[in-house]
């Protein structure tokens, strides 16, 4: 009696199947992979941003007005660059001003905040030190892979591309009440924006 069996072919022909099969499931599975691996990067990329976004409102929120800095500039920004002056409080001391700078350096926004004074010569110094880089207090990193920074201010009920003149922000014009601080991360097709109330107001 003859034993009945697969022919030489015919298992050449499943094997070329299965490895067809192999092939298209490997593939589905480096896709979904690499789906997720950029998923990650870009809610990594969101969280790091909204930490950001979260550091700036904060700073807005304190920042110091032209009536307490007796007509000295508390507000300056140009090409991915914001230079601001807050106001520090803690508990059981007086209130005390700050020089806060945020800068994109090598693809990385990062903050630097200067010591707190209530000596507004030494404000001065700081305020100087700060617009031209000269500051040497070591800046934290808040978010790498940002390839730059616009930035918006609201005054007389329009928005300005970057915030007045120091000459307009201590004169009878209304100092501005609102910053709109857009970031452009690498990866993302549309820049991450947020508008900020200037002292809380």
């Amino acid at each position: 009696m003859r034993r009945g069996g697969f022919t030489l072919v015919e298992l050449l022909v499943a094997i070329s199947i299965l490895a067809m099969v192999a092939v298209l499931g490997w593939r589905g599975l480096d896709g979904i992979v690499r789906a997720r691996i950029a998923l990650t990067e870009q809610m990594e990329t969101t969280r790091g941003m909204q930490l950001a976004f979260a550091q700036l409102q904060s700073d807005c929120e304190h920042i110091a007005g032209a009536d307490i800095l007796d007509k000295r500039p508390f507000l300056l920004a140009d090409a991915n660059r914001l230079t601001l002056v807050r106001t520090v409080f803690a508990d059981n001391e007086p209130s005390r001003l700050q020089v806060v700078s945020y800068r994109i350096i090598n693809g990385t926004l990062t903050r630097r905040e200067s010591i707190g004074t209530r000596d507004l010569n030494q404000l001065d110094v700081l305020w100087k030190a700060a617009v031209s880089d000269a500051d040497t207090t070591a800046p934290v990193a808040l978010q790498p892979g940002v390839t730059g920074m616009q930035l918006m201010t609201w005054q007389n009920n329009d928005w300005r591309l970057g915030p007045p003149p120091a000459s307009e922000q201590v004169s009878v014009v209304v100092p501005p009440t609102g910053l709109q601080v857009a970031l452009q991360a690498r990866g993302l097709a549309q820049p991450m924006s947020k508008s900020f109330l200037l002292g809380g107001l």
